[in-house]
């Protein structure tokens, strides 16, 4: 918890709570279930919570707004992120529906009354969100195939409404693929996170 409040100093006492009881109930469930990777399962803070909550420095999420996270498998980023954000809606969903149990029941544990859960693919969705979110999915173009139908074209927050998607690596070639229409941002997740795991980690954002 540490390393979460030195990046998020004015987390409130509930937040607090619900951040320390993710890792217990994720361990529990790895026993089970292959949630994480069996080597990630003690730097769940580092490598999954804190990671997925590297959005919230980007946009702060206002009240009644709709997020969906594409491919949400054991719950990042939308799980962090609806602790963080707890009056915005998120859904989650993912075409595997094995890990949406896992989902379900930390989001039930946790009393997150913000969070639905989906096992469809997006392409099947007909609602409108002001953001879609997702953690090493897919390559961006696919993505964003997936999921333009979503977006509200009308935007309430500071940014326009749009993608952020957690990735890694050289993006080059993957971004240039995007047609030129798109406005697009690459964040390096170290400036906001002083770990070495973020050194090669970045948030990216479309609209």
């Amino acid at each position: 918890m540490s390393l979460l409040e030195k990046y998020f100093p004015h987390l409130t006492d509930i937040q607090k709570t619900r951040f320390e009881q993710l890792i217990p109930l994720y361990k529990e469930w790895n026993e089970k279930i292959n949630v994480v990777s069996r080597k990630d399962v003690d730097q769940l803070m580092l490598h999954h919570i804190l990671h997925s909550l590297a959005i919230a420095k980007r946009v702060q999420f206002s009240e009644g707004a709709k997020v969906l996270d594409i491919g949400t498998g054991g719950g990042f980023p939308g799980i962090p992120l609806a602790i963080m954000f707890e009056n915005t809606n998120f859904h989650l969903v993912d075409s595997i529906g094995k890990k949406l149990k896992v989902v379900e029941d930390i989001a039930e544990q946790l009393q997150l009354k913000n969070i639905r859960v989906t096992h469809i693919r997006a392409e099947q969705l007909k609602e409108k969100y002001d953001f879609v979110v997702s953690r090493a999915v897919a390559e961006t173009a696919t993505l964003m195939q997936w999921s333009k139908h979503l977006l509200n074209p009308k935007s309430k927050h500071a940014i326009k409404n749009g993608w952020l998607l957690l990735k890694g690596g050289d993006l080059t070639e993957e971004l240039s693929k995007l047609e030129r229409r798109y406005h697009q941002e690459v964040m390096d997740i170290y400036n906001w996170f002083h770990e070495a795991y973020y050194q090669t980690k970045v948030l990216v954002y479309i609209s």
